[in-house]
């Protein structure tokens, strides 16, 4: 058992997406979290809740907000906590007594963390919006070219960084005592998560046509290939040596090819590898590069990489089909 953050106390306010992950990730490591749900039943992104994998880790009480003897049960609750989650527009819980003023007067020392989209300022934080919006507004949607399911902005630029607030402000209260507010906003994640690229394109190494850069697909040494029977592998021969490595595999050789870094000959070195992989399928292209750091792999289903050898041997989903609490402490 992984249990880090035992008798660490959270009250997470029912919600969908980036909220509940992220205190899913915060029971996974061993806090005590409380779900606040609404009288009228619980949020969940499946029609079953109890499949709901996003809910697992811990209680949940019904209180309806807008009720006194609700918002007295709930600040009960909150008075014991360390750890606050919502993930309602702003302004909406100071309506109903409940926001961070009202609180930290119960609990001083309450961290008090808010998920949003836009986060608590700014001309867009009382709109409504979606990962899509959040990655299109950023920038970063127009450079990966298509919507990356929604675990770029509502679970990597959304709870990661809620968390990493929430553990960051737990931290400093071990110094000064007081709680604070922390306002995890997904835009701010989401650009500060392609710090790479903002580094890269302040170099002239990035540009805004698609399909033309290193990482976004238009390089053909990181790309996809479609094979023989219709499947595909992931090609990430970056470095020079793992590119040798590739080009072996292949059955090519580098002196008939252009140079690796060479961008105006990329076409042709993309024309010559989808040739080449259309002449076997994707698990005989896994077999030929398998023990090889090429950085070549299959591109799996979900249902075949619940059996992939390696994620079987690490534990990495759990029996009933969802994925096991990370990262691992040794």
């Amino acid at each position: 058992m992984m249990a880090p953050l035992k008798g660490l106390r959270v009250v997470e306010f029912g919600g969908i997406g980036p909220g509940p992950h992220g205190a899913m990730l915060l029971a996974d490591l061993g806090a005590e979290v409380t779900r606040v749900e609404r009288p009228s039943g619980g949020l969940s992104v499946v029609p079953d809740a109890s499949r709901d994998f996003l809910l697992r880790g811990r209680r949940s009480v019904s209180a309806d907000l807008k009720s006194p003897d609700g918002r007295s049960a709930v600040l009960s609750l909150i008075a014991s906590a360390d750890v606050v989650i919502e993930g309602f527009r702003p302004g909406v819980l100071e309506r109903l007594g409940l926001g961070p003023s009202d609180c930290l007067a119960v609990n001083p020392a309450l961290v008090y963390a808010r998920m949003t989209g836009w986060g608590q300022s700014g001309p867009l934080s009382d709109r409504a919006g979606h990962d899509i919006n959040y990655l299109s507004l950023t920038g970063v949607l127009h450079a990966i070219g298509k919507p990356p399911l929604n675990l770029v902005g509502d679970f990597g630029g959304g709870s990661l960084y809620l968390v990493l607030g929430v553990l960051a402000a737990l931290w400093e209260r071990q110094w000064t005592g007081r709680g604070q507010i922390v306002d995890a906003a997904i835009v701010d994640g989401v650009a500060s998560l392609a710090q790479m690229i903002w580094s890269m394109r302040s170099q002239s190494e990035w540009s805004d046509a698609p399909d033309s850069n290193l990482l976004d697909g238009g390089c053909p040494f990181y790309s996809l290939y479609e094979c023989a029977d219709g499947r595909s592998v992931a090609v990430g021969s970056l470095e020079p040596q793992f590119y040798a490595l590739l080009l072996s595999g292949l059955g090519l050789s580098s002196s008939d090819l252009p140079e690796q870094m060479d961008r105006a000959s990329w076409p042709l070195l993309r024309k010559t590898f989808a040739e080449a992989f259309l002449s076997r399928t994707r698990d005989e292209w896994a077999s030929v590069f398998e023990g090889t750091d090429a950085c070549v792999t299959p591109v799996l289903t979900l249902e075949e990489a619940s059996a992939h050898p390696h994620l079987v041997a690490r534990g990495v989903f759990t029996s009933d089909g969802a994925a096991a609490a990370a990262p691992r402490f040794l």
